[in-house]
């Protein structure tokens, strides 16, 4: 039987860009990035009030590229900052909307993406979705407990990286995501390191401002008792310090720099202090696994390691060789967000997975 042939307009939308794909059932057929300049953003005073000139540039961008609207399947876009929902491929309700353009958690372009696919498909009179947004959560109840009464552990993590490399490992050994048992270790401006049990991500660091390794960016875990110290020794403000975890931590702070190709460059030329600092990053990637691996009770399929940090062979083998005692450990690297957008989507549309029902405050 022929497979249904189903186009996907995918859509990304970043701070200054807005990457735009579009995909017969999985496969790219043309993909752009359309810069927004400052001076063009500067008119909108909050971040959903840009939604109708985003979308008129990616109606105007297919046009160029020779892109028929009526011939789509579907749109998906980026997830937002939502309410916790499990994972999964959702259709863009009005809840939903009314969330997004709210910005119950915050004001972010990727509250765009849902927005802008509901735009697009309601005039074309076809569904829109967003995937695994970054506030999936799924954590068992005992990986909530942080130790410390007035503060709950998050889960906040590029889920939909996450996802897509685990259903994509799992496809190609012929079983169900569901069906898994896998450490990911998604490295990037953040790292977060998740286990997937059974297709829920039960267990996962807080890849934003809260705990696990370090990165080009984040400060990741740091000693509490010190950092109160710091907090109030007058030095800093608030807003001083939280940049110095989220914007300049890791790489940053010890290095002056989240570019990994200029670390590396440095520590070919001899650089000692940034081979340290660069060595001890993958070291704590590798104990996050370690002990990620102790929810699984060391029963692992694989680890997987991916995100654009993943490109780097000497980094990830750094990694590979203190955790591949454990499981044998995959490289795929990328984030290949628009790829994730698209399959999640299809699923959907094949009826392989049902779509899900965002409901506010779930």
């Amino acid at each position: 039987m022929q497979e249904q042939l189903h186009r996907i307009l995918v859509i990304n939308p970043g701070s200054t860009s807005t990457k735009i794909g579009v995909f017969d059932n999985e496969i790219l057929i043309m993909e752009r990035t359309i810069h927004h300049s400052a001076e063009a953003l500067a008119d909108f005073p909050t971040i959903p009030d840009q939604y109708r000139f985003r979308t008129q540039t990616i109606l105007e961008t297919l046009d160029e590229e020779g892109m028929n609207v009526s011939n789509l399947s579907a749109v998906c876009g980026r997830g937002g900052l939502l309410h916790p929902i499990e994972g999964g491929t959702y259709k863009v309700n009005k809840t939903m909307l009314k969330d997004l353009r709210k910005g119950i958690l915050g004001q972010h372009a990727s509250n765009l993406g849902g927005i802008i696919a509901y735009e697009i498909a309601e005039g074309l009179n076809i569904p829109s979705f967003i995937v695994d947004p970054v506030v999936v959560d799924e954590l068992d109840p005992i990986a909530r407990i942080s130790g410390f009464s007035l503060i709950e552990r998050k889960s906040i993590f590029h889920a939909l990286n996450h996802k897509a490399v685990a259903r994509r490992y799992a496809k190609e050994k012929g079983r169900a995501y569901k069906d898994m048992r896998l450490i990911v270790a998604h490295m990037g401006g953040g790292i977060t390191v998740g286990v997937h049990l059974n297709g829920r991500v039960v267990e996962v660091n807080n890849g934003l401002h809260g705990d696990g390794p370090f990165s080009p960016e984040r400060a990741g875990t740091v000693p509490a008792g010190d950092l109160v110290e710091l907090c109030y020794s007058g030095k800093y403000s608030r807003q001083e310090i939280m940049k110095m975890l989220i914007r300049q931590g890791g790489l940053a702070g010890y290095l002056g720099t989240t570019d990994t190709v200029k670390v590396e460059k440095r520590i070919q030329k001899g650089d000692g202090p940034a081979q340290s600092i660069y060595e001890a990053m993958a070291y704590q990637v590798a104990r996050e696994i370690g002990s990620a691996s102790t929810v699984l009770s060391g029963k692992i399929d694989a680890i997987i390691l991916t995100g654009r940090l993943a490109y780097g062979k000497e980094f990830t083998a750094s990694i590979s060789g203190r955790v591949n005692w454990i499981a044998d450990v995959l490289v795929m690297p990328g984030e290949n967000e628009l790829q994730a957008l698209a399959e999640g989507a299809v699923r959907v549309l094949n009826k392989e997975e049902k779509v899900k029902t965002y409901t506010a405050g779930k």
